[in-house]
């Protein structure tokens, strides 16, 4: 079983590139399936995730080639609408193939899809956008069948703006005849970034990034040539890696208005911040101040950040708050941290930390994705060695960390252990 130690080493220095956006490519591998000639995909990250959803893709019958970040996908071999059930169950994105199979082949055969354990995200949502469009969903023993004679559009309200649930039912809607109107949308750049490739290809979609979003069915989608956008997720991490260990780190390949709400959160908790193009530096301060964090729907403060962000409040003086609204499950991480020596809090949905704490390096584990990158970020600036286990969570986001992190001068190594 493969771990990470982390060992303190003072302020991070340097500069660090940004990846694709893991968030991004998922969906519009999925919509490589819309397609009927060649996708050259640019700026791919090389994680966990990206190679389920590959394989999940070449089961259905695509040909992908791969040049280190570029991916060529031949999506005219698609012969299945059944996705394979082991490969489902390892990722929730999975279920992203639905609408673009009911879109090309009137069918999608699905198991229900696994991922992080972070609280209930329900799949209604999806299911109820397929069966406005005309779709007939039967659901037996953890398989779920979509079937359409014909897609046509219709006007789809989601309850809550689901990023999933926008992505498949625009991907289902931009082959159906006529006009869909999808209301209530979730705003992420991600959602931007499906429309524009979908766009390239031929469709047309209109109002991505707004909570309405229009979309006039077309009757074939092309090829096209794409380069993914940079994750913005990974750029807080390393934001809040600045912050932390009162470093000086250049960001480079990053989008700035994609991080509004973390630039704003970080500048009020005292760090510097200097935006130039597509670079971001980052400067940590002593004595930053305790704040108040509420993860929102973009473009509120993401909560794919929120771990980050408590690692960070164990060292700022004072009380600081974070309420999650999104997942109900998100604060698995405070329990590790509070191994560590964090004095953290938490009733209901409000996590409340008591800084500045000395933290100690401990055998800890990653609860979930963000929970991994956070554990790296307070182990940063412990005392003593940490074991982080169960780092393929961490894998399945952030590419090349322990390299990116090195370059910036931590001491952070991975290590194969017997369980």
């Amino acid at each position: 079983m493969e771990k990470i130690l982390v060992k303190p080493n003072g302020p991070l220095k340097g500069s660090v590139r940004i990846s694709g956006a893991k968030n991004a490519a998922l969906p519009i591998l999925a919509a490589s399936i819309l397609g009927t000639e060649e996708i050259v995909l640019e700026d791919v990250p090389e994680l966990k995730d990206v190679e389920i959803i590959t394989e999940v893709l070449r089961g259905l019958g695509l040909k992908i080639k791969k040049d280190k970040n570029t991916l060529t996908i031949d999506p005219k071999g698609l012969n299945s609408y059944e996705t394979d059930y082991e490969l489902m169950s390892k990722m929730r994105a999975s279920f992203l193939v639905m609408g673009p199979l009911l879109a090309r082949l009137s069918k999608a055969y699905n198991s229900l899809p696994g991922g992080c354990n972070i609280g209930s995200r329900p799949i209604d949502l999806h299911l109820k956008g397929f069966s406005a469009l005309g779709a007939k969903i039967t659901m037996t023993h953890g398989e779920i069948k979509a079937e359409a004679e014909k897609l046509i559009g219709n006007r789809i309200y989601l309850d809550f703006p689901s990023v999933g649930a926008t992505e498949n039912i625009m991907m289902a809607a931009v082959l159906a005849e006529g006009e869909t109107t999808l209301e209530n949308c979730a705003m992420e750049p991600e959602i931007v970034d499906l429309a524009n490739f979908l766009n390239k290809m031929g469709a047309r979609v209109m109002g991505a990034g707004t909570s309405t979003i229009k979309i006039k069915g077309v009757e074939k989608l092309t090829g096209c040539n794409h380069q993914i956008i940079p994750d913005r997720i990974e750029a807080g991490t390393f934001m809040v890696a600045s912050a932390i260990t009162q470093g000086d780190i250049e960001i480079d390949n990053v989008i700035t208005s994609h991080l509004k709400s973390v630039i704003a959160k970080l500048e009020e908790c005292g760090v510097e911040i200097k935006t130039n193009g597509s670079k971001i530096r980052v400067i940590g301060r002593e004595n930053l101040k305790p704040i108040a964090i509420k993860t929102l729907p973009h473009p509120g403060f993401p909560t794919d950040l929120q771990a980050q962000f408590m690692s960070l409040l164990t060292q700022v003086e004072g009380q600081s708050s974070i309420i999650e609204t999104v997942f109900e499950n998100r604060f698995m991480h405070a329990d590790e941290l509070i191994k560590m020596g964090a004095s953290i809090k938490v009733i209901d949905r409000e996590a409340l930390i008591t800084g500045k704490s000395k933290l100690y390096g401990s055998k800890v584990r990653a609860t979930d994705l963000r929970a991994g990158a956070a554990l790296i970020l307070a182990a940063l600036v412990s005392e003593g060695e940490t074991e982080i286990s169960d780092i393929y969570h961490i894998d399945r986001g952030y590419e090349k960390i322990e390299e990116k992190f090195r370059k910036l001068g931590a001491k952070i190594e991975r290590i194969e252990k017997e369980n």
